[in-house]
């Protein structure tokens, strides 16, 4: 698993991925985006979640959505699909999801650099990236290629950074898929990156039943990831960069359409 032949573009793709992560996650951490779901009938943070993400898909069965996002427990996307949908119909779930988005992220930016000839030449560059990639096995990507891109430079730049975001997620869980590694057993990998331990311990798996939990980690050890304390293995290890090196490599089509970085000045 060494990373003697890698893509000459993976380092670009990790790059990206940390400039442009902090303005996906706007959608998720910050104010607006929720209020401007709840203000529309949601009465939780997850209704709107999977409602406003999962709307780009269509009215699509709660199996499609756990399918398309993958590291949610059996049973999560039911509670909220398709019953999100009848309280915010998929359209209106996207606009307000982008209002919301585009309201934290000019607010975080302060209106200078917000209006600012930068943002505008930076928000072409990541649109250009995010409409130019193939969008064969992409599934939320698809989703995300079929809405119309904003025309305020602000909001265009969210978009665009949400597309490039599911396209690198599709091709994460591809990684998951190709290496054997579940939704769970993917959190329990992240867990032990952080230093989490014991690693059923960390928030996103903690208040799964005990004995799925167990199942998994019996798993993980019979496969020889982690070992009788729940520590990383070796071979756990090198799994988990493997995956992580195939994500940056599968996420570089979008930034090949990019002129190089000497012409873009």
């Amino acid at each position: 698993m060494g990373n003697t032949h890698l893509h000459p573009m993976t380092h670009i793709a990790r790059r990206m991925f940390e400039l442009l992560e902090p303005i996906c996650l706007v959608t998720y951490l910050a104010d607006e985006c929720n209020e401007e779901l709840a203000a529309l009938g949601h009465r939780t943070y997850w209704d709107g979640y999977f409602g406003s993400r999962a709307a780009p898909l269509g009215r699509v069965p709660a199996q499609v959505v756990h399918a398309a996002f993958y590291n949610f427990a059996d049973g999560e996307a039911a509670r909220h699909i398709p019953s999100a949908w009848e309280t915010i119909p998929p359209e209106a779930s996207i606009a307000a999801r982008e209002r919301g988005s585009a309201a934290s992220l000019r607010r975080i930016l302060g209106d200078e650099l917000a209006d600012s000839p930068g943002l505008v030449r930076a928000a072409d560059l990541i649109t250009k990236a995010a409409t130019s990639a193939p969008t064969g096995g992409r599934v939320m990507y698809a989703g995300m290629r079929t809405l119309e891109v904003p025309g305020d430079p602000v909001a265009r730049l969210w978009h665009s950074a949400t597309m490039l975001r599911e396209h690198r997620g599709d091709g994460h869980i591809a990684a998951l898929v190709g290496a054997r590694i579940g939704g769970t057993e993917a959190h329990v990998l992240s867990a032990l990156e952080q230093g989490i331990h014991p690693p059923e311990s960390f928030g996103r798996i903690h208040h799964l039943p005990k004995e799925r939990l167990a199942a998994v980690m019996d798993g993980m050890r019979e496969r020889g990831l982690i070992d009788a304390e729940g520590h990383f293995t070796d071979a756990g290890r090198a799994t988990k960069q493997h995956i992580e090196t195939l994500t940056d490599e599968l996420a570089t089509a979008p930034y090949e359409a990019l002129p190089p970085p000497s012409s873009t000045n």
